[in-house]
This record gives structure tokens, C-alpha cells and sequence, in this order.
């Protein structure tokens, strides 16, 4: 098993190239499901779980090739529709298959999905939804067993708490089924308006797109026409690396970004101190004289990120003050907490809320990732202590960060992958 050394107290400097968003290309990659036509799309993050989906396709009897972040995906000759446990297991975005093979097939198998261990995200919102288009719902053996002989008909789904791959799902069952569909209360999530876009470039009556309320006019079963598709930057990296200038108050540059998906974050590095230069597809970090606390909420799309929490907290170690975050979204996603005391933080858990004392001097410590956005975080701090941390269990971080020692290492830090 492999894990990252890193060499911390270095000042970086340059600039990074953003890969494509990794939650952005797993449902794009579910919808090619729904394709008459072999489907491009280019920019595509070479991580682990984009590569785990391509072999789930594959394993129902797609074909595609993959190279130099562009793959081309052939789904004509699907002709399984069971997702197998041996796949579906070490991500929760498998489950994005169910609406598109249920919308095309009229029934399928999917097994119940796995991925990071942040606390539950029950698909009961996905299954709800399809009940109400028709479909007939078991659960047995650890499978979601779904059927609709009639096919899918379309309904107005009222989604009692935002969902990301819900919204996604639903918006790819919608698509093949039999007449209107509408989403009430839809997530807003640029990855969610691409995927939108996407499928009304196809030939998909679609209103209302970054709306709460999304309206598809199902083609009765008639497969799409794809155009070729290019990935959104992923925000997500991006923030963290923005963070990795931050936490170690070093001027570095991302490159390839949409600073509009960026707002939130951007906001929150500036209350903090530091002066940002923002242009068309970059952004520029400077370091702050004396770096603020901060108080975070996260929140649905456009508000502050889930994702982007965990690297805050270690952001907010080096600020003079305690920082409040709250985390309003998922209930078990403080694990971090724990391992970023190891490298010497100062940090209380009272519930969703966790206050960070800071400055506080921080040294490199041997620590474990729990979750892929946890890992970034103990990246974070690691960069700033001093010393040599070892960060172990970064397969979670290989599920989402492409080529993460590289792009560091050519911003000037020491990271080195290792084995066990």
C-alpha cells in the first residue's frame, strides 16, 4: 500500500494546471447509458474511481478506450444490467447507472454503493423518485432491484432534502421515460448543470437548467445523439490548492478554472486575509500579513462546500483566532479533527461545530486518511509543519486528486510516494 512523505515548512511558488472535475465526468459517464451514438468526452481527471466506472460499463458490455484524459464510450452493445458489489463497492457514484439502465432497459440490479465513510447518504430520495415514475422497488441480497416493464412515466418529484446524484439520477431516468418530468427542490451544483446541458445538447427538452426546479420532456425510450462533451474544471482541487498556498502563506497560481464556480471559496480566502488576483480561467493567491479567522457553514451549491471544509480546518490552524465551522451536511465528517491534532492542532468537536484555536505551531506527525477530502486536509498540514510527516491510506486520495505529489512538488514542495 502506498503512502505520501512530505517534507514540510517549505514556501511554494508557480503555478498548477486543474484537472477535469471528478464529479462532474462520473455521471456524464452514466449518461453515455443513454447514447445511440459512441460518446467523446475530453478532460477527464485520471483518477481512481473514473477509471473504476469505465470498468463497470464495461463489465454490463460497453467498449471504450481511454487515453490522455479522453475516452470514447461505446454503449450500443450494453446488454447486462447488473451492477456486480466487486465494483459498485468502493464508490458511492455507481449508483448513478440505476436511472439511465432503468430508463433504457426497464429493470436492473444495481448493487448498494460503498465510497467514503462520511456518514450516511441514503439513496431512499433516488428510490422515492422512481416510485414515482412507475418503477417497482426491492432491496435484497444488498441490491437495488428495480423494474419498469411499461417504462418509466414522468412525474413531479419533490425532493425533501437537496441531492446531488439524486437530482442526477433522477434527471437521467426522466430523460427516456414517457412525458413531463419535473424537479422540485433540484441541487444547483455546476456538475448538475453540465450534466443538464449536456443532455439537452443530445436532443433533450430540458428547462429551468442551475434552477431548483428542472423540467424534462421525456422521448419515450428514443436514445440520445451526443456531442462530444469537455469536462468543468474540478472546484473542488482547485480550492485545495489555493489552500495549499494559503496554509504555507506562499503567492501561487491555478490555471484552467472557473472562478465563478469558486465564489464561496474565494470568499472566505479573502475574509481571511488574503489578496486574490482573479481572471478569466486563473486565479492567483497572495500571502496575507496576518491571516484571519474564519467562520464556515457549509452548505448547498452556491453556498460553502462540504468538500472543501476538511481543508479549511487546516487552513485555520495558522490563523490568528479561533475559527468556527459548521458542518450542515453530513453528520460524521470531523474524522479529520482527530488527525490534524497529531501534527499539533488545537481543535474542539461540539457536535456539527468545531472550533479552531489558532496559530499554532504545527509538526510533522504519522497520520491516517479516512475520507478523500479528510486526506487533502492532513496534505495541508503536512506542507505546513515542520518536519517529516508520513500520511497513509491515500488510496482515498487517489479516488480524486490527479497526480496530487507532482503538481505539488511543482510548486516547490517535497512530497514522495512510498510503499508500506
Amino acid at each position: 500500500m502506498d503512502y505520501l512523505q512530505i517534507v514540510g515548512g517549505k514556501k511554494l511558488g508557480g503555478s498548477v494546471k486543474i484537472s477535469g472535475a471528478k464529479n462532474a465526468a462520473l455521471p456524464l459517464i452514466a449518461s453515455t447509458i443513454l447514447a445511440k451514438n459512441g460518446v467523446k468526452i475530453s478532460n477527464l481527471p485520471d483518477v481512481k474511481d473514473i477509471n473504476t466506472l469505465l470498468r463497470l460499463l464495461e463489465n454490463l458490455g460497453a467498449a471504450y478506450t481511454y487515453e490522455g484524459n479522453e475516452a470514447f464510450i461505446e454503449t450500443s452493445g450494453l446488454e447486462k444490467t447488473t451492477a456486480t458489489y466487486d465494483i459498485v463497492r468502493t464508490m458511492r457514484a455507481s449508483i448513478l447507472v440505476l436511472g439511465p439502465l432503468l430508463s433504457r432497459f426497464g429493470h436492473c440490479e444495481v448493487s448498494l454503493p460503498g465510497g467514503c465513510a462520511i456518514g450516511q447518504r441514503p439513496i431512499d430520495l433516488h428510490l422515492k423518485a422512481l416510485e414515482l415514475m412507475g418503477a417497482k422497488i426491492d432491496i435484497k441480497n444488498g441490491y437495488v432491484l428495480a423494474t419498469a416493464p411499461d417504462g418509466l412515466k414522468g412525474a413531479q418529484i419533490l425532493f425533501d432534502k437537496i441531492t446531488v446524484t439524486g437530482t442526477e439520477n433522477i434527471l437521467m431516468a426522466a430523460v427516456l421515460a414517457k412525458g413531463k418530468t419535473t424537479i422540485i427542490n433540484a441541487a444547483k451544483e455546476p456538475e448538475v448543470t453540465q450534466l443538464c446541458q449536456v443532455l439537452k445538447d443530445a436532443g433533450v427538452d430540458i428547462e429551468g437548467i442551475e434552477s431548483e426546479e428542472i423540467t424534462i420532456y421525456g422521448t419515450a425510450g428514443e436514445l440520445l445523439d451526443f456531442k462530444p462533451v469537455e469536462v468543468i474544471p474540478d472546484r473542488i482541487e482547485a480550492g485545495t490548492y489555493l489552500c495549499a498556498g494559503a496554509v504555507t502563506n506562499s503567492k501561487i497560481s491555478v490555471e484552467n478554472v472557473e472562478p465563478l464556480h469558486l465564489e464561496a471559496v474565494l470568499s472566505k480566502l479573502t475574509q481571511m486575509g488574503f489578496g486574490l488576483d482573479v481572471d478569466r480561467d486563473r486565479i492567483t493567491i497572495n500571502p496575507a500579513e496576518n491571516i484571519k479567522p474564519v467562520k464556515i457553514v457549509t452548505k448547498e451549491y452556491p453556498g460553502f462546500p462540504t468538500d472543501m471544509q476538511a481543508q479549511f480546518m487546516a487552513l485555520a490552524t495558522q490563523a490568528q483566532g479561533p475559527s468556527i465551522i459548521e458542518e450542515r451536511l453530513f453528520e460524521n465528517r470531523f474524522m479529520h479533527a482527530s488527525e490534524l491534532m497529531r501534527f499539533g492542532a488545537d481543535i474542539s468537536l461540539q457536535g456539527s461545530v468545531a472550533t479552531v484555536f489558532g496559530p499554532k505551531k504545527l509538526f510533522g506527525a504519522d497520520v491516517m486518511a479516512t475520507d478523500l477530502r479528510a486526506s487533502s486536509a492532513l496534505v495541508l498540514a503536512a506542507l505546513a509543519a515542520e518536519g517529516v510527516s508520513n500520511i497513509h491510506r491515500i488510496y482515498h486520495l487517489d479516488r480524486g486528486y490527479e497526480r496530487l505529489e507532482e503538481k505539488l512538488n511543482m510548486l516547490g514542495a517535497d512530497v514522495r510516494r512510498l510503499k508500506e
